[in-house]
């Protein structure tokens, strides 16, 4: 096993596709949508506006991180290298607790809608759930350790078919509405009129959630033509798609559908859209196709994100050596994958011991959503510090570079640490104990490396 990933694989549209699929557009819409509209009700849409500008501002911290290194560690490397040892160990960790928590939140919908096809009476049974979730959790692992090469080719295919049937349905709901009326009748609280700071807060984990997942084109750098740089401006650019997707599906629930009725439309919210706006059943399951292949790509990209973020971990030495080995035939970590696949099966047939598919979605939405805004805060703080001088040199580039992502991560890091008095027992265990569990595997010095320095220094 060597310890080099394989270069100059994925294009800078392969990279823009990525980041879509990460963010898993229409899986998100349908387990999102309604446990956002449950806690924000009319400002839904205007929460994931909001939320999409400290986003943008993170997202430019890590286009210009990746420019200066392309690595797959990502968040992890660039705060080791501007933060210290500690705070980027915890970065990484925060990132793997989350791809973890998002196993079960991001199978939960492609069970649920092969049930939708196959038996649409055992919808929300949760050990069955659990077993379709599971099964097809195991097929993908196979195709992601195959390779990047294999992985790309059906990323461009999946997500782009979601996309195409996302549109379809929320362009045909919209003429539905013009033609018969709305359930709802537009109001100025949808963009935001009259939202306060609590109102705000209590949905920010949720908003998070939507937007996460782009990230992975950064911790792809170093398989990307163009290194870093142009990684990162693909998700960057993913992310503008995906803020018209999910503001527009928020806004079309609540002009279909009434709130009580779309707040507990947990299992699959883009299934119910369809079917109210007169697809009928053949319709709904269009909808479910499009969250199936939504899930297999979500999955597929959390894997690559845990496995190659662990895998720079092995090879820093912060982690052991042996996940920092790359296989010779696939040129992927294949024991990085490995330890993604156990540890997300336990986790996802843990989940059927839970009481209902709604409480695993609520908990792991908001575990996770705590989880992103830490290592996502800590990257745009790097970015921060690294580019503090350019005032110098150009007001816009500091204000681009440094102003923009230190804003954005306060935010973020801010509305985490406040949302965590909101959570329930539940949520504290999933998401800070995830978290805390890391302090158990750090170690102030590193394991023996397999890269010629320990440090990183971009100054």
């Amino acid at each position: 096993m060597s310890n080099s990933l394989r270069g100059n694989s994925l294009s800078f549209v392969e990279s823009m596709i990525m980041g879509i699929a990460g963010s898993a557009p229409a899986s998100s819409v349908a387990l999102g949508t309604a446990v956002l509209i449950g806690t924000a009700g009319r400002f839904a849409p205007a929460s994931l506006l909001v939320f999409a500008i400290p986003m943008l501002g993170i997202a430019r911290a890590y286009q210009a991180l990746g420019e200066r290194d392309g690595n797959a560690g990502a968040s992890y490397r660039w705060t080791s290298a501007v933060l210290g040892r500690l705070p980027g160990f915890l970065s990484g960790w925060a990132l793997l607790a989350a791809t973890l928590i998002f196993m079960v939140s991001g199978s939960v919908p492609i069970a649920t809608a092969t049930l939708n096809f196959i038996a649409p009476q055992f919808v929300g049974n949760v050990v069955i759930t659990a077993a379709i979730a599971g099964a097809w959790f195991a097929i993908i692992a196979l195709v992601v350790m195959r390779g990047i090469m294999v992985t790309s080719r059906a990323q461009l295919v999946i997500t782009t078919a979601q996309l195409l049937i996302m549109i379809v349905i929320l362009v045909s709901a919209a003429n539905h509405v013009r033609q018969v009326g709305a359930v709802n009748d537009f109001d100025w609280q949808w963009l935001g009129k009259g939202l306060s700071p609590d109102g705000l807060s209590a949905s920010a984990l949720l908003a998070v959630y939507f937007y996460w997942g782009w990230d992975v084109t950064s911790n792809l750098g170093e398989e990307t033509s163009g290194g870093g740089g142009n990684a990162g401006f693909g998700g960057l650019v993913s992310i503008f798609i995906t803020i018209v997707l999910y503001a527009g599906f928020a806004a079309i629930a609540l002009l279909v559908m009434s709130i009580d009725d779309a707040q507990h439309a947990t299992d699959n919210l883009i299934f119910d859209i369809a079917a109210r706006a007169g697809f009928g059943r053949h319709g709904g399951l269009l909808a479910s196709a499009a969250v199936i292949l939504s899930s297999i790509a979500a999955l597929e990209a959390t894997m690559l994100m845990f496995s190659r973020t662990l895998f720079a971990m092995g090879r820093d030495g912060s982690m052991p050596l042996l996940f920092g080995k790359v296989s010779e035939k696939s040129q992927s970590p294949t024991n990085a994958i490995l330890v993604i696949v156990v540890l997300g099966l336990v986790l996802i047939w843990g989940s059927a011991f839970m009481p209902s598919v709604e409480m695993i979605l609520s908990t792991s939405v908001k575990a996770l959503g705590l989880q992103v805004d830490y290592y996502f805060g800590l990257a745009g703080i790097s970015a921060a510090w690294l580019f503090r001088h350019t005032y110098r040199h150009s007001l816009m580039t500091w204000i681009s570079l440094c102003a923009f992502p230190a804003l954005s991560s306060f935010v973020l890091i801010g509305l985490g640490l406040y949302a965590i008095t909101t959570f329930d027992i539940t949520t504290d265990i999933v998401g800070i104990g995830g978290f805390a569990v890391g302090l158990i595997f750090y170690r102030s010095r590193p394991y023996e490396q397999t890269r010629s320095s320990e440090e990183l220094s971009f100054e």
